[in-house]
């Protein structure tokens, strides 16, 4: 008949015939396996300890009886379980080639007390030894051992037993590309602590286990206490060190081999790891673990140019429900490595470490160097070491951190839906819910809100409802239609010096509008204006009354010159011509080639108007010698060479220069525009019709101060668009004039100082003077309905083409922690500006209450109140500035400022200033519940984020 086996208490009997089949309890000792055919008990023993048979999936509990099928059943049953396909994780055993083969031979044989009965499963072959029951190197399947799952194995033992002492060899099935395996040997690895590198641990795993197996082997191993946090490394051939960072991944993802060193490190007490401190910091190392200061109160080095990111760190590092997440590891389990939009958990890991050292208390300050090279890494835009914007570097944190933290490790497929004509409440409740489908971490937890956008065609009246989420509000600050511009108003009256004015003109006002303002101030008529920018001694730009004074930027040197008022640049119509004149200096020549003269630019040009049917070369030169007698000092007589008679004759009946008399001019060059314009100016002398300057008698020999030439806008090559003939003149293009001196000449006659001079308009000391805007205002103006630009069309369904449609934004669910950017860059196409106003923001008790259109009730207001418990500064403009911090420490309730590596306590009124830049905010009810959560645990700190106790405080203002 057939043989059951009965197993109990690691003990297997088995009686044939009719015997009946008997249990025994209590330290029961049998000899070795022994078979007995004819009649005879044949019994074999398993291995005594319960737990080495674990994987027969055997009660040891109470005796299990089995009935024990026919030779050729058992035979059907093996072999079918053999054919099945392997799977992933699934166990299989390895049984001795030669047990196997004999066992066979029985079955087949079809006799039960055949001579051939194989005994108990004995794999004494396939072991080099009996204590550490460690597998021979290089057996073959087929040749040394059969594989069997883990069904026919339990089989097999049930029904002969398993020799005494021998372990079951159990070895998972592994994925290997394009196939799957049986795992036969398993990795053995050398496990070694970073401070103890020569006393190895040799440790087994599945190529299916996780690293976090390994990891949870090293802390036994090593008796790591559960509050100490720990990370691998590996040892490559090479003998460099790998982070083993994502410890969910299998010994076969991280490339595991048998023989390779894991190094396990255990972060310091002061929150650096061990492995990233060189080894001549060590005893600064010690000094540093033995300080023991306030948690959090810990600055950050200054990298250069890096204080935009220690701000925005320090910023981030105060908020409490944040901190905690990090402090208290809970990030560990969330890092998500295989995010396409993450950063494989580095930016989270880097931000901890930053977060733990801060929050160590063992740091006066730390350097931020390893965060900065993981950001510079994963955004480009911070390579280096430039100057850039901390609410750019926190926007870029803060999207970070959610991606690597993401709870959601596939993101499916969410289509976006318009209201439609639903309530707002549905349509909110589905965009928050798709939100969450996809994004689900701490910083969506603490940061995100829903904030409701309305977009209205101005055609067809179509109205598009969408509820989107924010992380950050970026407000508006009320400015200024006006703008104040400083400019040079140059007269025609060579005796008056150039004013300096500060005008109030319309920001999105025109070159015309900026002549009005300065009409106001001169009385000259801003028809008789031209405005011009200067730079490096030439017109860079001489503007049209009807562009747009956006062009010019704030640094620009402008210049609006008085001229005639029929003169204008170009217009062949016009009588008068108004010419561009530029200063050039000769300069001695630098080389063996004596002809050789450089041609330097020098002073202030000039725009000068020029009768059209009167100009002459000759002309010309004594109408620019008039124009520039302020700081021209005209040769004497003795200076000039000695002519006829009658030229001195001729000279006695012209008019002299800078001298008035009664029914006659002044030196012609004063009527700028020439008898016929009839122009009389204030501040000259009265115009008559005596002959222009090109029909004077002229001395042959007069000594000229310097030369005319053509040039071209640059006044840096002479060419031919100045042509004079017996008809007049003509141009070719529009005519650049330069005055070119001798370096004597001009030594001599030019009065450099007296050239450079001006005065200042009364208006240059008046102060436009900025109220101070509230906080509210800005958010008020957030919530205003604005019309599209046209470089950002909104399609209409509606319509089917893009329309500049109405948009508002309405805030609709708030956060536990509420950024809110003051938006005081402005940037256009022409200009750029920093908003210095003073938005006045409260410390406590912000209520949001009258901006969120959710419907709410009288308990549910209590939800909308806020209290800052950070400031990210910016002092500064455009081209520089620094960062810094006021933040409320959260164990303490104390204000302090962080200015890079120092930090300083502070008082409540001195955090609000101009240079307020980003705000944060926290919900009052989440304060409570952290300091609920906190009491629990240690004694009660503050109560709120007030003034700290009496001591030095610093003026950071």
């Amino acid at each position: 008949m057939a043989v059951a086996p009965w197993l109990y208490g690691g003990l297997c009997f088995r009686f044939r015939d009719q015997n009946p089949e008997v249990a025994v309890e209590g330290p029961f000792l049998l000899p070795a396996a022994v078979a007995v055919r004819g009649g005879q008990m044949a019994m074999a023993a398993v291995a005594a300890n319960p737990a080495d048979t674990a994987a027969t999936a055997v009660d040891h509990r109470k005796p299990q009886r089995e009935k024990v099928p026919g030779l050729e059943s058992q035979r059907r049953q093996i072999e079918n379980g053999r054919r099945r396909p392997l799977r992933v994780g699934e166990s299989w055993f390895l049984v001795g080639h030669h047990w196997y083969k004999q066992w066979e031979v029985y079955v087949r044989g079809g006799n039960q007390d055949s001579s051939t009965f194989p005994g108990c499963i004995n794999n004494a072959e396939l072991f080099e030894d009996q204590v550490n029951w460690r597998l021979k190197k290089g057996l073959v399947e087929g040749e040394d051992y059969v594989l069997l799952p883990a069904a026919a194995w339990h089989y097999l033992v049930n029904w002969y037993g398993l020799e005494h002492g021998q372990p079951p060899i159990e070895r998972k099935v592994v994925e290997l590309p394009s196939t799957h395996k049986v795992e036969v040997y398993s990795v053995e690895l050398l496990l070694v602590r970073h401070s103890d590198m020569d006393t190895p641990h040799t440790a087994q795993f599945s190529q299916t286990d996780s690293v976090d197996l390994v990891l949870h082997t090293a802390r036994e191993q090593f008796l790591v206490s559960p509050q100490e946090e720990t990370r691998l490394w590996i040892k490559n051939a090479e003998g460099s060190f790998e982070r083993l960072c994502n410890t969910r991944v299998t010994v076969l993802d991280a490339a595991l081999k048998t023989g390779q060193v894991v190094v396990m490190e255990t972060r310091n007490k002061d929150g650096t790891w061990p492995s990233a401190q060189p080894h001549d910091t060590r005893s600064t190392l010690e000094e540093e673990e033995d300080f023991q200061g306030q948690p959090g109160i810990c600055g950050l080095t200054n990298l250069g140019n890096t204080c935009f990111m220690n701000s925005a760190l320090q910023c981030l590092s105060n908020v409490p429900q944040l901190t905690e997440y990090f402090l208290k590891n809970r990030y560990l389990e969330e890092l998500n490595f295989c995010n396409p939009l993450g950063m494989k958990g580095e930016i989270a890991q880097a931000y901890a470490d930053l977060v733990k050292q801060a929050w160590s208390g063992h740091h006066r300050s730390i350097v931020p160097q390893v965060f900065k090279t993981k950001v510079g890494h994963f955004a480009s835009q911070f390579l280096g070491y430039q100057q850039h914007d901390s609410q750019e570097l926190l926007s870029f944190l803060l999207d970070g951190l959610h991606e690597d933290l993401n709870r959601i490790k596939k993101k499916e497929y969410v289509e976006l839906c318009d209201a439609a004509g639903r309530p707002d409440q549905e349509v909110a409740q589905e965009a928050w819910q798709n939100h969450k489908r996809r994004n689900d971490s701490v910083i969506v937890d603490t940061f995100h809100g829903l904030f409701k956008s309305t977009l209205v065609c101005p055609d067809c009246g179509n109205v598009s409802v969408t509820f989107d989420p924010f992380c950050y509000l970026s407000v508006p600050l009320p400015v200024s239609h006006k703008r104040v511009m400083e400019v040079f108003f140059v007269s025609m009256d060579p005796r008056r010096k150039p004013e300096q004015h500060r005008l109030v003109v319309p920001k999105k006002g025109k070159i015309s509008d900026l002549c009005v303002a300065l009409a106001k101030h001169t009385g000259i008529s801003p028809e008789r204006m031209m405005v011009a920018d200067v730079f490096s001694h030439r017109f860079y730009k001489i503007y049209q009354l009807e562009e747009s004074l956006s062009s010019i930027l704030d640094r620009d040197d402008i210049f609006i010159y008085e001229v005639s008022g029929r003169a204008a640049i170009g217009e062949n119509s016009r009588e008068d011509v108004v010419l561009p004149i530029y200063l050039r200096e000769r300069t001695p020549a630098r080389d063996y080639n004596s002809s050789y003269y450089g041609l330097m630019l020098f002073g202030h040009p000039l725009l000068v108007s020029v009768p059209r049917d009167r100009l002459s070369w000759d002309a010309l030169y004594h109408i620019l010698l008039y124009r520039l007698s302020r700081y021209v000092t005209r040769p004497s007589s003795d200076d000039e060479d000695d002519g006829d008679e009658k030229d001195l004759e001729d000279k006695d009946r012209l008019p002299k220069p800078g001298r008035v008399t009664a029914g006659s001019s002044q030196d012609p060059g004063l009527e700028q525009a020439g008898p016929s314009s009839r122009v009389v100016s204030r501040s000259r002398a009265p115009v008559d019709n005596s002959p222009g300057p090109s029909h004077w008698p002229q001395r042959a020999r007069r000594k000229h101060l310097f030369t005319l030439h053509t040039v071209n806008s640059n006044g840096t090559s002479d060419r031919s668009t100045f042509n004079e003939d017996t008809h007049g003149v003509s141009f070719s293009s529009q005519p650049y004039i330069a005055i070119d001196w001798e370096p004597e000449m001009k030594k001599r006659y030019y009065d450099e100082v007296e050239a450079e001079g001006y005065v200042k308009h009364d208006c240059v000391g008046y102060v436009l003077k900025k109220a101070p805007v509230q906080l509210q205002e800005c958010i008020e103006l957030f919530t205003t309905v604005e019309t599209l630009e046209k470089e950002n069309p909104w399609y209409c369904p509606t319509c089917k083409q893009h329309q500049l449609a109405t948009k508002k934004l309405d805030l609709w669910m708030l956060p536990e922690t509420l950024i809110i950017h003051l938006k005081r860059f402005s940037y256009t196409k022409f200009s750029r500006e920093k908003l210095d106003t003073l938005v006045e923001f409260p410390i406590r008790d912000l209520d949001f209450s009258e901006f969120v259109i959710k419907p709410q009730n009288d308990s549910s207001r209590e939800l909308y109140k806020y209290d800052l418990i950070a400031v990210s500064n910016h002092y500064g403009g455009l081209r520089d500035g620094h960062y810094t911090t006021f933040a409320c420490n959260k164990d303490s309730g104390q204000w302090h400022y962080f200015d890079d590596s120092s930090v300083s306590p502070v008082t409540e009124n001195q955090i609000e200033s101009k240079a307020a830049y980003v705000l944060f905010y926290q919900r009052q009810d989440v304060a409570r519940r952290l300091q609920t959560q906190a009491s629990s645990s240690k004694p009660p700190a503050s109560s709120a984020c007030g003034a700290p106790p009496k001591s030095e405080f610093v003026d950071v203002n």
